[in-house]
Protein backbone atom coordinates (compact mmCIF):
# COMPACT_ATOMS: atom_id res chain seq x y z
CA UNK A 1 0.00 0.00 0.00
CA UNK A 2 1.27 3.30 -0.81
CA UNK A 3 2.39 5.30 1.63
CA UNK A 4 3.50 9.04 2.03
CA UNK A 5 6.26 9.43 4.47
CA UNK A 6 6.76 12.70 6.26
CA UNK A 7 9.56 12.87 8.80
CA UNK A 8 9.61 15.73 11.32
CA UNK A 9 12.70 15.93 13.43
CA UNK A 10 12.50 18.33 16.33
CA UNK A 11 16.07 18.98 17.31
CA UNK A 12 16.74 19.85 20.93
CA UNK A 13 20.48 20.53 20.74
CA UNK A 14 22.59 21.34 17.74
CA UNK A 15 26.19 20.55 18.52
CA UNK A 16 28.85 21.69 16.04
CA UNK A 17 29.33 20.07 12.66
CA UNK A 18 26.33 19.12 10.59
CA UNK A 19 24.51 16.54 12.71
CA UNK A 20 21.85 17.66 15.23
CA UNK A 21 22.30 16.00 18.63
CA UNK A 22 19.47 14.04 20.27
CA UNK A 23 16.70 15.62 18.18
CA UNK A 24 13.01 15.24 18.73
CA UNK A 25 11.76 13.33 15.68
CA UNK A 26 8.30 13.55 14.18
CA UNK A 27 7.89 11.25 11.20
CA UNK A 28 4.79 11.62 9.06
CA UNK A 29 3.85 9.12 6.36
CA UNK A 30 1.21 9.44 3.69
CA UNK A 31 -0.01 6.31 1.94
CA UNK A 32 -0.07 5.73 -1.83
CA UNK A 33 0.44 9.33 -2.91
CA UNK A 34 1.46 10.05 -6.47
CA UNK A 35 4.82 11.58 -7.40
CA UNK A 36 3.10 14.52 -9.10
CA UNK A 37 0.24 14.96 -6.61
CA UNK A 38 1.63 17.99 -4.75
CA UNK A 39 1.35 21.64 -5.66
CA UNK A 40 5.10 22.17 -5.99
CA UNK A 41 5.01 19.66 -8.87
CA UNK A 42 2.27 21.63 -10.63
CA UNK A 43 -0.56 19.37 -9.46
CA UNK A 44 -4.16 20.57 -9.38
CA UNK A 45 -4.40 19.11 -5.83
CA UNK A 46 -4.24 21.73 -3.07
CA UNK A 47 -1.24 21.13 -0.76
CA UNK A 48 -0.19 24.59 0.51
CA UNK A 49 1.44 23.36 3.72
CA UNK A 50 3.58 20.74 2.02
CA UNK A 51 4.41 23.20 -0.76
CA UNK A 52 5.71 25.74 1.73
CA UNK A 53 7.76 23.21 3.65
CA UNK A 54 9.26 21.80 0.44
CA UNK A 55 10.10 25.04 -1.33
CA UNK A 56 11.59 26.60 1.81
CA UNK A 57 13.57 23.46 2.51
CA UNK A 58 15.18 20.79 0.35
CA UNK A 59 13.33 18.72 -2.24
CA UNK A 60 14.75 15.18 -2.43
CA UNK A 61 14.58 14.28 -6.09
CA UNK A 62 16.01 10.77 -5.81
CA UNK A 63 14.57 9.37 -2.59
CA UNK A 64 13.72 5.70 -3.19
CA UNK A 65 11.29 3.46 -1.38
CA UNK A 66 9.83 0.00 -1.95
CA UNK A 67 6.87 -0.43 -4.36
CA UNK A 68 4.39 -1.46 -1.63
CA UNK A 69 3.39 -0.47 1.88
CA UNK A 70 4.66 -3.24 4.17
CA UNK A 71 8.09 -3.51 2.49
CA UNK A 72 8.62 0.26 2.73
CA UNK A 73 7.49 0.48 6.35
CA UNK A 74 9.57 -2.48 7.46
CA UNK A 75 12.66 -1.09 5.71
CA UNK A 76 12.07 2.35 7.17
CA UNK A 77 11.62 1.10 10.74
CA UNK A 78 14.52 -1.39 10.65
CA UNK A 79 17.04 0.39 8.43
CA UNK A 80 17.34 -2.87 6.51
CA UNK A 81 16.38 -3.82 3.01
CA UNK A 82 13.48 -6.13 2.21
CA UNK A 83 15.88 -8.87 1.12
CA UNK A 84 17.04 -9.00 4.76
CA UNK A 85 13.70 -8.54 6.54
CA UNK A 86 11.87 -11.07 4.35
CA UNK A 87 9.52 -8.49 2.81
CA UNK A 88 11.04 -8.95 -0.66
CA UNK A 89 7.96 -10.99 -1.62
CA UNK A 90 5.50 -8.16 -0.87
CA UNK A 91 2.80 -6.97 1.49
CA UNK A 92 1.35 -8.59 4.58
CA UNK A 93 -2.26 -9.41 3.71
CA UNK A 94 -4.99 -9.60 6.35
CA UNK A 95 -4.90 -12.82 8.38
CA UNK A 96 -1.37 -13.76 7.31
CA UNK A 97 0.85 -15.19 10.01
CA UNK A 98 4.05 -13.21 9.60
CA UNK A 99 5.50 -9.78 10.30
CA UNK A 100 8.67 -7.79 10.93
CA UNK A 101 10.81 -10.33 12.75
CA UNK A 102 11.25 -9.87 16.48
CA UNK A 103 15.04 -9.86 16.24
CA UNK A 104 14.86 -6.67 14.16
CA UNK A 105 15.50 -3.47 16.13
CA UNK A 106 13.07 -0.71 15.13
CA UNK A 107 13.60 3.05 15.10
CA UNK A 108 11.31 3.62 18.13
CA UNK A 109 13.02 0.78 20.00
CA UNK A 110 16.45 2.25 19.26
CA UNK A 111 15.36 5.76 20.23
CA UNK A 112 13.56 4.69 23.40
CA UNK A 113 16.71 3.02 24.73
CA UNK A 114 18.33 6.44 24.31
CA UNK A 115 15.77 8.23 26.46
CA UNK A 116 13.16 9.19 23.88
CA UNK A 117 9.42 9.33 24.40
CA UNK A 118 8.01 7.36 21.45
CA UNK A 119 4.47 7.62 20.07
CA UNK A 120 2.92 5.95 17.00
CA UNK A 121 -0.20 7.17 15.24
CA UNK A 122 -1.98 5.76 12.17
CA UNK A 123 -1.05 2.79 10.02
CA UNK A 124 1.26 0.01 11.26
CA UNK A 125 1.13 -2.80 8.62
CA UNK A 126 4.21 -4.63 9.94
CA UNK A 127 2.41 -7.60 11.46
CA UNK A 128 -0.35 -8.35 13.97
CA UNK A 129 -0.58 -12.11 14.28
CA UNK A 130 1.01 -12.00 17.76
CA UNK A 131 0.86 -9.22 20.32
CA UNK A 132 4.66 -9.12 20.24
CA UNK A 133 4.48 -7.93 16.62
CA UNK A 134 2.25 -4.93 17.43
CA UNK A 135 3.57 -1.35 17.84
CA UNK A 136 3.77 -0.95 21.64
CA UNK A 137 5.72 -4.22 21.78
CA UNK A 138 8.09 -2.87 19.10
CA UNK A 139 9.27 0.28 20.86
CA UNK A 140 6.35 2.70 21.07
CA UNK A 141 5.21 4.02 24.45
CA UNK A 142 1.75 4.59 22.96
CA UNK A 143 -0.02 3.73 19.72
CA UNK A 144 -3.29 5.05 18.26
CA UNK A 145 -4.30 3.64 14.88
CA UNK A 146 -4.72 0.44 12.89
CA UNK A 147 -2.62 -2.72 12.72
CA UNK A 148 -3.75 -3.65 9.18
CA UNK A 149 -2.97 -2.02 5.85
CA UNK A 150 -6.34 -0.36 5.19
CA UNK A 151 -9.78 0.24 6.64
CA UNK A 152 -12.87 2.37 6.09
CA UNK A 153 -12.11 6.01 6.92
CA UNK A 154 -15.43 6.38 8.77
CA UNK A 155 -16.21 2.82 9.88
CA UNK A 156 -12.63 1.90 10.87
CA UNK A 157 -13.50 -1.63 9.73
CA UNK A 158 -11.82 -4.20 7.55
CA UNK A 159 -14.01 -7.11 6.44
CA UNK A 160 -16.67 -6.03 8.92
CA UNK A 161 -14.27 -6.01 11.90
CA UNK A 162 -12.98 -2.90 13.69
CA UNK A 163 -9.24 -2.15 13.78
CA UNK A 164 -8.82 1.20 15.56
CA UNK A 165 -7.12 1.07 18.92
CA UNK A 166 -5.43 2.97 21.71
CA UNK A 167 -2.46 0.98 23.02
CA UNK A 168 -0.22 1.94 25.92
CA UNK A 169 1.51 0.60 29.03
CA UNK A 170 -0.32 1.67 32.19
CA UNK A 171 1.28 2.82 35.47
CA UNK A 172 1.41 -0.78 36.67
CA UNK A 173 3.35 -1.88 33.60
CA UNK A 174 0.36 -3.62 32.04
CA UNK A 175 -0.27 -3.51 28.29
CA UNK A 176 -3.66 -1.92 27.48
CA UNK A 177 -5.55 -2.49 24.20
CA UNK A 178 -8.52 -0.13 24.03
CA UNK A 179 -10.49 -0.72 20.82
CA UNK A 180 -12.14 2.61 19.98
CA UNK A 181 -15.65 1.61 18.99
CA UNK A 182 -16.81 5.02 20.26
CA UNK A 183 -15.06 6.78 17.37
CA UNK A 184 -16.94 5.05 14.54
CA UNK A 185 -18.32 7.59 12.09
CA UNK A 186 -15.45 10.02 12.63
CA UNK A 187 -13.04 10.53 9.74
CA UNK A 188 -9.75 8.82 10.56
CA UNK A 189 -7.41 11.44 9.04
CA UNK A 190 -8.91 14.06 11.37
CA UNK A 191 -8.54 11.67 14.31
CA UNK A 192 -4.85 11.06 13.56
CA UNK A 193 -4.13 14.78 13.26
CA UNK A 194 -5.95 15.55 16.51
CA UNK A 195 -3.99 12.87 18.35
CA UNK A 196 -0.69 14.16 16.93
CA UNK A 197 -1.47 17.70 18.09
CA UNK A 198 -2.48 16.42 21.51
CA UNK A 199 0.72 14.38 21.77
CA UNK A 200 2.88 17.41 20.98
CA UNK A 201 1.00 19.59 23.46
CA UNK A 202 1.34 17.01 26.25
CA UNK A 203 4.94 16.08 25.58
CA UNK A 204 7.36 16.24 28.51
CA UNK A 205 10.07 18.49 27.09
CA UNK A 206 12.67 17.02 29.43
CA UNK A 207 12.81 14.11 26.98
CA UNK A 208 13.39 14.10 23.23
CA UNK A 209 10.29 13.13 21.25
CA UNK A 210 9.76 10.57 18.51
CA UNK A 211 6.31 10.94 16.91
CA UNK A 212 5.47 8.57 14.07
CA UNK A 213 2.39 9.96 12.27
CA UNK A 214 1.48 7.45 9.58
CA UNK A 215 -1.59 8.65 7.68
CA UNK A 216 -3.63 6.17 5.64
CA UNK A 217 -4.44 8.89 3.09
CA UNK A 218 -4.79 8.67 0.16
CA UNK A 219 -4.93 4.85 0.20
CA UNK A 220 -8.18 3.13 -0.71
CA UNK A 221 -11.08 3.21 0.04
CA UNK A 222 -11.95 6.43 -1.78
CA UNK A 223 -13.51 8.07 1.31
CA UNK A 224 -13.78 11.80 2.02
CA UNK A 225 -16.38 14.02 3.74
CA UNK A 226 -18.63 15.65 1.16
CA UNK A 227 -18.16 19.12 2.67
CA UNK A 228 -14.40 18.67 2.31
CA UNK A 229 -14.76 17.60 -1.33
CA UNK A 230 -16.62 20.86 -2.01
CA UNK A 231 -13.97 22.85 -0.13
CA UNK A 232 -10.87 21.29 -1.66
CA UNK A 233 -11.77 19.64 -4.96
CA UNK A 234 -14.61 21.46 -6.70
CA UNK A 235 -12.07 22.66 -9.29
CA UNK A 236 -10.90 19.09 -10.06
CA UNK A 237 -12.31 17.61 -13.32
CA UNK A 238 -14.88 14.89 -12.69
CA UNK A 239 -13.00 12.38 -14.83
CA UNK A 240 -11.48 10.11 -13.71
CA UNK A 241 -14.39 9.86 -11.29
CA UNK A 242 -12.31 8.99 -8.20
CA UNK A 243 -9.91 11.91 -8.61
CA UNK A 244 -11.91 14.46 -6.58
CA UNK A 245 -12.09 12.33 -3.44
CA UNK A 246 -8.48 11.26 -3.86
CA UNK A 247 -7.48 14.93 -4.07
CA UNK A 248 -9.57 15.70 -0.99
CA UNK A 249 -7.89 12.93 0.98
CA UNK A 250 -4.51 14.51 0.24
CA UNK A 251 -5.70 18.04 1.03
CA UNK A 252 -7.16 16.96 4.39
CA UNK A 253 -3.82 15.35 5.20
CA UNK A 254 -2.03 18.54 4.15
CA UNK A 255 -4.32 20.51 6.43
CA UNK A 256 -3.35 18.14 9.23
CA UNK A 257 0.35 18.69 8.55
CA UNK A 258 -0.26 22.40 8.89
CA UNK A 259 -1.91 21.85 12.29
CA UNK A 260 1.03 19.75 13.45
CA UNK A 261 3.42 22.54 12.47
CA UNK A 262 1.26 25.07 14.34
CA UNK A 263 1.34 22.86 17.43
CA UNK A 264 5.14 22.76 17.23
CA UNK A 265 5.12 26.58 17.04
CA UNK A 266 2.86 26.92 20.07
CA UNK A 267 5.12 24.61 22.05
CA UNK A 268 8.17 26.67 21.01
CA UNK A 269 9.98 23.76 19.39
CA UNK A 270 9.49 24.48 15.67
CA UNK A 271 12.78 26.37 15.45
CA UNK A 272 14.52 23.12 16.37
CA UNK A 273 12.50 20.95 14.02
CA UNK A 274 13.48 19.08 10.89
CA UNK A 275 10.63 18.01 8.63
CA UNK A 276 11.17 15.19 6.12
CA UNK A 277 8.40 14.17 3.78
CA UNK A 278 8.27 11.17 1.48
CA UNK A 279 5.70 8.84 -0.01
CA UNK A 280 5.94 5.15 0.73
CA UNK A 281 5.43 4.36 -2.96
CA UNK A 282 3.80 5.87 -5.99
CA UNK A 283 0.08 6.17 -6.69
CA UNK A 284 -1.79 3.12 -7.95
CA UNK A 285 -1.00 2.86 -11.64
CA UNK A 286 -3.59 4.06 -14.12
CA UNK A 287 -6.22 5.20 -11.66
CA UNK A 288 -6.90 8.36 -9.63
CA UNK A 289 -3.33 9.38 -8.79
CA UNK A 290 -0.60 10.71 -11.04
CA UNK A 291 3.09 9.76 -11.07
CA UNK A 292 3.71 11.98 -14.09
CA UNK A 293 6.18 12.17 -15.76
CA UNK A 294 7.53 8.90 -14.38
CA UNK A 295 6.73 5.41 -15.60
CA UNK A 296 4.59 2.98 -13.63
CA UNK A 297 3.12 3.13 -10.13
CA UNK A 298 2.51 1.11 -7.01
CA UNK A 299 3.83 -2.47 -7.20
CA UNK A 300 6.08 -1.47 -10.09
CA UNK A 301 9.86 -1.16 -9.93
CA UNK A 302 9.78 1.55 -12.57
CA UNK A 303 10.43 5.05 -11.23
CA UNK A 304 6.76 5.88 -10.67
CA UNK A 305 6.49 3.04 -8.17
CA UNK A 306 9.69 3.53 -6.17
CA UNK A 307 10.84 7.14 -6.55
CA UNK A 308 8.86 8.99 -3.93
CA UNK A 309 7.86 12.60 -3.59
CA UNK A 310 10.08 13.75 -0.71
CA UNK A 311 11.41 16.86 0.98
CA UNK A 312 13.13 18.13 4.12
CA UNK A 313 12.43 21.45 5.82
CA UNK A 314 14.26 22.87 8.83
CA UNK A 315 16.06 25.96 10.15
CA UNK A 316 18.92 23.56 10.92
CA UNK A 317 19.62 22.92 7.24
CA UNK A 318 22.76 24.69 6.10
CA UNK A 319 21.56 24.87 2.51
CA UNK A 320 17.91 25.41 1.57
CA UNK A 321 15.70 26.32 -1.37
CA UNK A 322 17.15 23.80 -3.80
CA UNK A 323 16.49 20.41 -5.36
CA UNK A 324 18.81 17.73 -3.98
CA UNK A 325 19.65 15.09 -6.59
CA UNK A 326 21.74 12.78 -4.41
CA UNK A 327 20.67 9.15 -4.07
CA UNK A 328 18.77 8.34 -0.88
CA UNK A 329 16.83 5.28 0.30
CA UNK A 330 14.13 4.77 2.91
CA UNK A 331 16.53 2.58 4.92
CA UNK A 332 18.76 5.62 5.46
CA UNK A 333 16.55 7.21 8.12
CA UNK A 334 17.44 4.63 10.77
CA UNK A 335 21.18 5.34 10.46
CA UNK A 336 20.53 9.08 10.31
CA UNK A 337 18.40 9.10 13.46
CA UNK A 338 20.78 6.75 15.21
CA UNK A 339 23.66 9.16 14.81
CA UNK A 340 21.51 12.09 15.94
CA UNK A 341 20.43 10.13 19.03
CA UNK A 342 24.02 9.21 19.89
CA UNK A 343 23.07 5.53 20.04
CA UNK A 344 25.84 3.03 20.74
CA UNK A 345 24.45 -0.27 19.43
CA UNK A 346 27.16 -2.40 21.05
CA UNK A 347 26.15 -1.08 24.48
CA UNK A 348 22.74 -2.79 24.42
CA UNK A 349 21.79 -6.39 25.13
CA UNK A 350 19.82 -6.81 21.90
CA UNK A 351 22.11 -7.40 18.94
CA UNK A 352 21.71 -4.83 16.19
CA UNK A 353 21.60 -6.54 12.82
CA UNK A 354 23.65 -5.11 9.91
CA UNK A 355 22.13 -1.92 8.50
CA UNK A 356 21.70 -1.18 4.81
CA UNK A 357 21.03 2.53 5.28
CA UNK A 358 23.60 5.28 5.70
CA UNK A 359 23.57 8.60 7.55
CA UNK A 360 22.27 11.13 5.01
CA UNK A 361 22.09 14.31 7.08
CA UNK A 362 25.20 15.88 5.50
CA UNK A 363 23.91 14.89 2.08
CA UNK A 364 20.65 16.75 2.73
CA UNK A 365 21.99 19.69 4.74
CA UNK A 366 25.16 20.32 2.72
CA UNK A 367 24.37 18.59 -0.58
CA UNK A 368 27.18 16.06 -0.06
CA UNK A 369 27.00 12.77 -2.01
CA UNK A 370 26.37 9.77 0.22
CA UNK A 371 25.75 6.66 -1.89
CA UNK A 372 25.93 5.63 -5.54
CA UNK A 373 23.77 2.53 -5.46
CA UNK A 374 20.18 1.69 -4.49
CA UNK A 375 18.74 -1.82 -4.68
CA UNK A 376 15.10 -1.63 -5.80
CA UNK A 377 14.33 -5.28 -5.08
CA UNK A 378 15.64 -8.78 -5.64
CA UNK A 379 13.30 -11.74 -5.85
CA UNK A 380 14.55 -15.33 -5.76
CA UNK A 381 11.91 -18.02 -5.29
CA UNK A 382 14.54 -20.56 -4.28
CA UNK A 383 14.62 -18.63 -1.00
CA UNK A 384 11.05 -19.67 -0.13
CA UNK A 385 11.07 -22.79 2.03
CA UNK A 386 8.47 -25.26 3.25
CA UNK A 387 7.99 -24.80 6.97
CA UNK A 388 5.26 -24.90 9.58
CA UNK A 389 6.96 -22.11 11.51
CA UNK A 390 5.18 -18.77 11.79
CA UNK A 391 7.93 -16.22 11.29
CA UNK A 392 7.76 -15.78 7.51
CA UNK A 393 5.12 -17.22 5.33
CA UNK A 394 3.68 -16.99 1.81
CA UNK A 395 1.69 -19.18 -0.32
CA UNK A 396 -1.75 -17.87 0.49
CA UNK A 397 -4.68 -20.22 0.49
CA UNK A 398 -7.66 -19.32 -1.64
CA UNK A 399 -10.09 -17.61 0.68
CA UNK A 400 -13.03 -15.22 0.89
CA UNK A 401 -11.69 -13.61 4.04
CA UNK A 402 -11.99 -10.04 2.79
CA UNK A 403 -15.64 -9.30 2.08
CA UNK A 404 -14.72 -5.65 1.44
CA UNK A 405 -12.27 -6.51 -1.32
CA UNK A 406 -14.04 -4.38 -3.89
CA UNK A 407 -13.94 -1.32 -1.67
CA UNK A 408 -10.80 -1.70 0.38
CA UNK A 409 -8.60 -4.20 -1.35
CA UNK A 410 -8.51 -3.34 -5.03
CA UNK A 411 -4.87 -2.31 -5.05
CA UNK A 412 -3.71 -4.22 -1.97
CA UNK A 413 -4.82 -7.48 -3.54
CA UNK A 414 -3.15 -6.98 -6.90
CA UNK A 415 -0.88 -9.97 -6.39
CA UNK A 416 2.48 -9.70 -8.04
CA UNK A 417 3.24 -13.20 -9.29
CA UNK A 418 6.45 -12.15 -10.98
CA UNK A 419 9.18 -14.72 -11.32
CA UNK A 420 12.75 -14.09 -10.18
CA UNK A 421 14.18 -10.64 -10.92
CA UNK A 422 16.86 -8.18 -9.90
CA UNK A 423 16.38 -4.41 -10.22
CA UNK A 424 18.95 -1.85 -9.11
CA UNK A 425 20.08 1.72 -9.69
CA UNK A 426 23.83 2.29 -9.86
CA UNK A 427 24.79 5.93 -10.37
CA UNK A 428 22.54 7.09 -13.24
CA UNK A 429 22.07 3.57 -14.61
CA UNK A 430 19.04 1.47 -13.78
CA UNK A 431 19.02 -2.22 -14.67
CA UNK A 432 16.16 -4.73 -14.85
CA UNK A 433 16.81 -8.40 -15.35
CA UNK A 434 14.58 -11.41 -14.88
CA UNK A 435 10.82 -11.55 -15.17
CA UNK A 436 8.71 -8.74 -13.82
CA UNK A 437 5.56 -6.71 -14.32
CA UNK A 438 5.61 -3.88 -16.83
CA UNK A 439 3.63 -0.67 -16.47
CA UNK A 440 3.59 2.37 -18.71
CA UNK A 441 2.84 6.04 -18.04
CA UNK A 442 -0.02 8.09 -16.58
CA UNK A 443 -0.85 11.60 -17.67
CA UNK A 444 -0.37 14.86 -15.80
CA UNK A 445 -2.94 15.26 -13.01
CA UNK A 446 -4.31 11.84 -14.06
CA UNK A 447 -6.45 13.53 -16.72
CA UNK A 448 -7.92 11.92 -19.80
CA UNK A 449 -8.21 8.21 -20.44
CA UNK A 450 -6.64 6.20 -17.66
CA UNK A 451 -3.53 4.29 -18.64
CA UNK A 452 -3.84 0.52 -18.78
CA UNK A 453 -1.42 -2.31 -18.22
CA UNK A 454 0.59 -2.94 -21.35
CA UNK A 455 -0.68 -6.44 -22.03
CA UNK A 456 1.26 -6.72 -25.30
CA UNK A 457 4.50 -6.54 -23.34
CA UNK A 458 3.24 -7.50 -19.90
CA UNK A 459 6.32 -9.53 -19.00
CA UNK A 460 9.97 -9.06 -19.80
CA UNK A 461 11.96 -12.25 -19.74
CA UNK A 462 15.75 -12.13 -19.56
CA UNK A 463 18.46 -14.67 -19.05
CA UNK A 464 20.66 -12.31 -17.07
CA UNK A 465 22.85 -11.37 -20.04
CA UNK A 466 23.10 -8.13 -21.97
CA UNK A 467 20.89 -8.23 -25.03
CA UNK A 468 18.84 -11.21 -23.93
CA UNK A 469 15.99 -9.48 -22.14
CA UNK A 470 17.96 -7.48 -19.61
CA UNK A 471 17.05 -3.80 -19.84
CA UNK A 472 19.20 -0.82 -18.96
CA UNK A 473 18.05 2.80 -18.70
CA UNK A 474 20.18 5.92 -18.44
CA UNK A 475 18.14 8.02 -15.99
CA UNK A 476 20.29 11.10 -16.57
CA UNK A 477 18.90 11.40 -20.11
CA UNK A 478 15.86 9.12 -19.89
CA UNK A 479 14.06 9.57 -16.54
CA UNK A 480 10.87 8.16 -18.09
CA UNK A 481 12.59 4.83 -18.79
CA UNK A 482 11.60 4.74 -22.45
CA UNK A 483 14.80 3.59 -24.18
CA UNK A 484 16.64 0.35 -23.44
CA UNK A 485 20.37 0.95 -23.90
CA UNK A 486 21.67 -2.41 -22.66
CA UNK A 487 23.09 -3.44 -26.04
CA UNK A 488 25.03 -0.17 -26.30
CA UNK A 489 26.55 -0.49 -22.81
CA UNK A 490 27.61 -4.14 -22.29
CA UNK A 491 30.37 -3.21 -19.85
CA UNK A 492 27.89 -1.40 -17.59
CA UNK A 493 25.48 -4.32 -17.73
CA UNK A 494 28.26 -6.78 -16.89
CA UNK A 495 29.44 -4.68 -13.92
CA UNK A 496 25.94 -4.42 -12.47
CA UNK A 497 25.08 -8.10 -12.96
CA UNK A 498 28.24 -8.98 -11.04
CA UNK A 499 26.59 -7.45 -7.96
CA UNK A 500 23.88 -10.15 -7.82
CA UNK A 501 25.84 -12.80 -5.82
CA UNK A 502 26.68 -10.27 -3.11
CA UNK A 503 23.03 -9.34 -2.66
CA UNK A 504 21.94 -12.99 -2.74
CA UNK A 505 24.21 -13.68 0.23
CA UNK A 506 22.26 -11.11 2.24
CA UNK A 507 18.82 -12.56 1.48
CA UNK A 508 16.62 -13.95 4.24
CA UNK A 509 14.78 -17.18 3.52
CA UNK A 510 11.04 -16.99 4.02
CA UNK A 511 8.44 -19.65 4.70
CA UNK A 512 5.36 -20.30 2.62
CA UNK A 513 2.62 -18.05 3.96
CA UNK A 514 -0.33 -19.29 5.93
CA UNK A 515 -3.59 -17.55 6.78
CA UNK A 516 -6.15 -17.88 9.53
CA UNK A 517 -9.53 -16.40 10.39
CA UNK A 518 -8.70 -16.63 14.09
CA UNK A 519 -7.83 -12.92 14.15
CA UNK A 520 -11.42 -11.90 13.43
CA UNK A 521 -13.32 -12.23 16.71
CA UNK A 522 -16.49 -10.57 17.99
CA UNK A 523 -16.30 -7.82 15.37
CA UNK A 524 -12.69 -6.88 16.21
CA UNK A 525 -9.28 -7.70 14.73
CA UNK A 526 -6.97 -9.25 17.35
CA UNK A 527 -3.67 -11.18 17.34
CA UNK A 528 -4.27 -14.94 17.42
CA UNK A 529 -0.92 -16.77 17.72
CA UNK A 530 0.95 -17.15 21.02
CA UNK A 531 4.53 -17.91 22.01
CA UNK A 532 6.47 -17.16 18.84
CA UNK A 533 10.17 -17.66 19.48
CA UNK A 534 12.23 -14.51 19.08
CA UNK A 535 14.71 -15.34 16.36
Amino acid sequence: MKLLLIVLLVVVNYVGGTTPSRPNIVMILADDMGYQDVGFRDSNILTPNMDRLATEGVILENHYVMPQCSPTRSSLLSGRHAIRTGFWKGNIKPNEEWGLRLNETTIPEMLRRNGYATHGIGKWHCGLYTWDHTPVKRGFDTFFGLYLGAQGYFSHKRSGHVDLRDNYIDKDGKFVDNVRLDLQGKYSTYLYTDRAVETIENHDKSKPLFLYLSYTAPHTPNDAPEEAVKKYASHIPSSPKQRRKYATQISIMDEGIGKVVEALKRENILDNTIIVFTSDNGAVYGKKGSNYPLRGGKQSLFEGGVRAVSFVSSPLLQKTGYVNKNLHHVTDWYATFQKMAGDQPTHHSKLQLPLDGVDIWSSISNNQPCREEVLMNFRDHSMIQDSSEHEFLVKREDSTIDEDIGQLGDDEYLDDDSDDFFVIRWKDWKLFTGKYKVQDWTSKNSLGEAAKFDRDDSWLTGGGKAGSGTKLFDLSTDPREETNVADKNPDVVKKILEKIPGYREKMTKINKRTRSKEGMKNGIWVPWVKNVEKM
